[in-house]
């Protein structure tokens, strides 16, 4: 069975409705999703050991998780409105104490930006592209929705990666952009990783 990790987005958390669906969906796939750490300091290392523990075949991650996801070198990843300069997000990213839209996985219901959070993510930022060979570029598709008022790194993205797509849609995912987009497009990587590997 081929391991699927979800990378979810700010204010998110692993037991959103995005991983619910993909879980109802996909049930040839193992479908497993962290608790993405509000710093960046604490959220990069964290998410490379989590995907070392589990060894996806894929990472799908949306938003914030997708800026994530694309740091994941080792591995396939789908990067779906990628917020790929958090940093500069003012009106979503400021200090204060704030509601997760679900509570996480251990009941945590709020979490907590500091200037010093701010400042992680525009370090980060410096270094987002270190070390992406030309191998692992071919292995990373980013999406990008039409009416996304939210957040558009399309070109950006395009600076660094050839496998850019267009979708009808927001920046947040529902279920008719999973069903009709993105779970046929996770299915024909896999199997294309299938045959690969023959």
């Amino acid at each position: 069975m081929k391991t699927l990790v979800y990378f979810h987005g700010f204010a998110s958390s692993s037991q959103s409705n995005t991983i619910a669906y993909f879980t109802k969906e996909m049930t040839e796939c193992r479908i497993i999703a962290p608790d993405i750490p509000v710093d960046p300091e604490e959220a990069l290392p964290f998410l490379k050991d989590f995907c070392a523990a589990n060894k996806p075949d894929l990472i799908i991650g949306t938003s914030m998780g997708g800026m994530y996801a694309m740091q994941q070198t080792d591995y396939p990843r789908i990067c779906v409105n990628p917020a790929l300069r958090m940093s500069e997000q003012k009106e979503i990213l400021k200090p204060g104490t704030f509601e997760y839209f679900h509570p996480t996985k251990d009941g945590r219901t709020h979490f907590t930006v500091t200037e010093e959070t701010i400042q992680h993510f525009k370090e980060m930022e410096q270094h987002m592209y270190d070390g992406i060979t030309d191998e692992s570029k071919a292995k990373c598709w980013g999406f990008f929705a039409g009416g996304d008022t939210t957040v558009n790194y399309k070109g950006e993205f395009s600076e660094h990666f050839d496998n850019v797509f267009d979708f009808h849609g927001e920046h947040r995912m529902n279920n008719k952009v999973m069903h009709d987009v993105i779970i046929p497009f996770v299915r024909k990587i896999l199997s294309q990783e299938n045959e690969s590997r023959k």
